[in-house]
């Protein structure tokens, strides 16, 4: 998702604000964290379930789907039985009809987006997020200290997770304007300069609270990781 030259401009950046804090910033790019086929099923079992029921009211008839209706009615009670079977037949097809198209539709990724509750992104962003933080040994750098910059593109949600020590410590408004910023450059297209914006923020609010020491290790690679 992206060049040579912008990893280099995120690694340069990282290693910039980490020269001025003793905290350490990681980075992070998800393609998506989720394929969300549990909510397209969802979309599409609700509408089989429903939308069928539209055509009751309207006479639903058998002999709307080629093959099941015949156009002619049994003058005796058996014939009952035929019919009904023969609705039956034409109700789960529209039902898997329904179902199936539903399915297509919502597996398209833009739609996929727009059906899929917010939070629900959210949740699964923050979860992969916070999968990251612990995958990367961020929970156990020397003071507390680490910063994660996380983002989904496929899920346009931004996540940053400071670890307890930072936590205690700053405003969480901080970290708003954090996922702003790099929330801004994905929109735009520019990838690299969200992140140096975001990477740039993050270490001014490192730098102003946990100066750096002597030594001042580099526990984590300067680096943006794909995913």
């Amino acid at each position: 998702m992206l060049s040579s030259e912008a990893h280099g401009r995120i690694a340069a950046a990282i290693a910039a604000a980490e020269a001025r804090t003793s905290g350490e910033i990681f980075c992070v790019l998800a393609r998506r964290v989720s394929s969300y086929r549990d909510i397209s099923l969802g979309w599409a079992a609700a509408a089989a379930l429903l939308l069928p029921l539209g055509l009751i009211p309207l006479g639903f008839d058998p002999a709307w789907i080629p093959g099941l209706g015949h156009g002619w009615q049994g003058a005796h009670l058996a014939s009952g039985d035929v019919i009904v079977g023969q609705s039956l037949a034409a109700y789960v097809l529209i039902q898997a009809a329904v179902f199936l198209t539903v399915f297509l539709l919502t597996s398209i990724p833009t739609v996929r987006r727009l059906v899929t509750p917010r939070g629900i992104r959210r949740a699964r962003v923050r979860r992969a997020a916070l999968e990251q933080f612990l995958a990367h040994g961020m929970h156990v750098t020397e003071g507390r200290t680490g910063v994660l910059i996380f983002a989904a593109v496929s899920d346009h949600q931004v996540e940053v997770i400071a670890d307890e020590s930072i936590h205690a410590k700053v405003d969480p408004e901080v970290w708003g304007d954090a996922v702003e910023a790099l929330a801004r450059g994905l929109k735009h297209g520019d990838h690299a300069a969200g992140f140096e914006v975001t990477i740039n923020l993050c270490g001014a609010v490192l730098a102003e609270h946990f100066p750096p020491g002597a030594p001042n290790p580099n526990e984590l690679d300067d680096r943006l990781v794909l995913i």
